[in-house]
């Protein structure tokens, strides 16, 4: 038997535990742990796993930490601390300890350091994005960079620390098609991925030189899945990497689908498959039976596994399999106890 802890958060008051047997391919809850308002965005700790990072997407938004104990019990709220802005989406921990975490409604953002241990915030001036309706959406490390995907303002911003921890400054940017709307990014060698929700598009360009440099697209694919419902309303949601393994012989990319419009498709939503190499090419779409997915996060030691969830409806969490080398993907286990999550980490 081999059984995995997931943490997985939403908007609601609570993070969530899940326990995933991969023998008897069941999903269930552990526990319910009360947080903060609205915990949407949940990341670990990059070398402590035993600390978590969580989003309070409200319009005084927050970043808190919490402490992870037997069966991914949580501790109550160890320190809470401003994002300076409007709905925070994302937060993720850079490897120096500090936490960087992006206010969607108000065009700015932090890159907050940890004070005494990784569980106390301290103090970070507010990064400003100058764009009139910039959406700062994600948060990236890349080398010495921080890439910041802006949804609207076409653009990734590329950040870079000035002088102190928490003192950082955009020293360029990467322009994306317009109106595209890049929401989350990915990076493998040299190569970028970007997920576009406005345009429901994957690209994939040569990460051009610092500050400024640009590159052309080497690829543009629609995510879309054929023969939507009438008065589909699409916004693209996540994106995963999984490289090689032993396994998994080939890198694949999963993007996530997001119909918003009135009228839902009876197989749920999909996710995008696309293989790597030798060039980004589309391999299948996979429909889920959820709503909107948001939240997904690969899992399990060589990320054979992939857990989803929509964040409407009440189809739950769906856990499914990466098969046929990765070009395709069976669910495996399904837990409606709660009806939505937007965000997961594996513990195991």
């Amino acid at each position: 038997m081999v059984n995995f802890t997931i943490i997985a958060g939403g908007y609601t008051s609570f993070i969530a535990t899940y326990l995933f047997n991969s023998d008897t391919s069941s999903l269930s809850v552990l526990g319910q742990y009360q947080s903060g308002a609205n915990p949407s965005w949940i990341a670990l700790h990059p070398t402590n796993k035993s600390i978590l990072y969580a989003t309070n997407e409200n319009t005084n938004g927050a970043l808190q930490s919490f402490e992870i104990g037997r069966n991914g019990a949580l501790s109550a709220p160890i320190s809470t601390v401003s994002s300076g802005g409007d709905s925070p989406a994302f937060a993720t921990p850079l490897a120096d300890g500090q936490v960087a975490i992006m206010n969607y409604n108000s065009g700015n953002g932090m890159i907050i350091p940890t004070t005494s241990d990784p569980l106390h915030f301290g103090s970070a001036p507010l990064i400003t994005f100058p764009f009139t309706g910039s959406h700062p959406h994600m948060a990236l490390q890349h080398g010495s960079e921080v890439f910041i995907p802006d949804l609207g303002a076409d653009r990734i911003w590329r950040l870079v620390q000035n002088g102190s921890p928490s003192e950082w400054k955009i020293q360029g940017q990467i322009t994306q098609p317009q109106g595209s709307g890049p929401r989350h990014i990915a990076v493998r060698g040299n190569m970028l991925y970007v997920l576009h929700e406005l345009s429901s598009t994957l690209t994939q360009q040569l990460i051009p030189p610092a500050p400024n440099g640009t590159t052309p697209l080497i690829a543009n694919f629609s995510i879309l899945p054929p023969n939507p419902p009438p008065q589909a309303d699409w916004h693209a949601g996540e994106i995963l990497l999984a490289d090689v393994s032993p396994q998994f012989s080939q890198p694949y990319i999963y993007v996530s689908n997001r119909n918003t419009g009135p009228v839902l498709d009876p197989k749920g939503d999909s996710i995008a498959i696309f293989a790597v190499e030798p060039k980004l090419t589309f391999v299948k779409q996979v429909y889920t039976g959820l709503d909107q997915i948001r939240g997904m996060m690969l899992g399990g030691p060589e990320n054979e596994f992939l857990i989803a969830s929509g964040v409407a409806g009440d189809a739950g969490v769906i856990m499914l399999k990466r098969t046929n080398g990765g070009a395709d993907l069976e669910i495996v286990a399904t837990n409606t106890e709660i009806p939505t999550r937007i965000s997961f980490v594996w513990l195991d």
